[in-house]
């Protein structure tokens, strides 16, 4: 296994590693709306939030040397289920390839964010 670390995304909050590469996958943990340059969560809209984790994970992604392209499955945590439509809207626009996802509401997310995304892709 090797750990993927990068600074153009945030830092882990807690005892995990932002990502690791495995048989040839790299599984990402849940990234959320920090902005990576001052640490701050700046944005307070779904959409706001939504294009920042997406601008999060990719970050990640690539410090791992694959990209959203080759995401194979997403798992995608909501504060709220009536931002889905919303969400799915600038999600379609960052996951082009469609991959496999669940999507669920959950009652509190970390730093009480409106959105998280984990994924798994091909290196």
């Amino acid at each position: 296994m090797k750990v993927i670390s990068t600074q153009n995304a945030p830092s882990a909050i807690g005892p995990y590693s932002q990502a690791m590469i495995s048989g040839g996958m790299i599984y990402t943990s849940g990234q959320i709306a920090i902005n990576p340059s001052n640490g701050n969560i700046d944005a307070t809209t779904i959409q706001e939030q939504t294009h920042q984790v997406c601008k999060n994970v990719k970050a990640v992604l690539e410090a791992g040397g694959s990209s959203l392209d080759k995401v194979v499955k997403t798992v995608c945590f909501l504060a709220d289920m009536g931002d889905f439509a919303v969400f799915n809207e600038i999600y379609a626009q960052y996951f082009t390839s469609k991959p496999v996802r669940s999507c669920v509401a959950v009652k509190t997310l970390p730093k009480n964010v409106l959105v998280e995304i984990d994924t798994i892709a091909e290196v």
